[in-house]
């Protein structure tokens, strides 16, 4: 079971989601690790919370990226858990 969780906060026909869900998957290839992506347009809370800054990744709890995610980092911060 990967011990390391992934939360990416999207929403549908955002490219620079489709961008950070790349990124992910492209990692998760290489690094085991729990991926979910939850669509902010189904709360009205993450609305208000995510709206303008999605995509937001979150691993392990801790907000790491919004807007862009970097690969060299994600990678690090996946591997670094194992």
């Amino acid at each position: 079971m990967p011990r390391v969780h992934v939360v990416l906060y999207s929403r549908p026909g955002c490219h620079l989601c489709d961008e950070a869900r790349a990124v992910i998957e492209a990692e998760r290839a290489r690094t085991p690790f729990a991926f979910d992506e939850i669509d902010i347009e189904t709360d009205d809370e993450l609305v208000k919370e995510y709206g303008i800054r999605i995509p937001v990744v979150v691993i392990d709890g801790v907000e790491r990226f919004e807007i862009a995610v970097d690969a060299g980092e994600l990678s690090r911060l996946v591997a670094g858990s194992l």
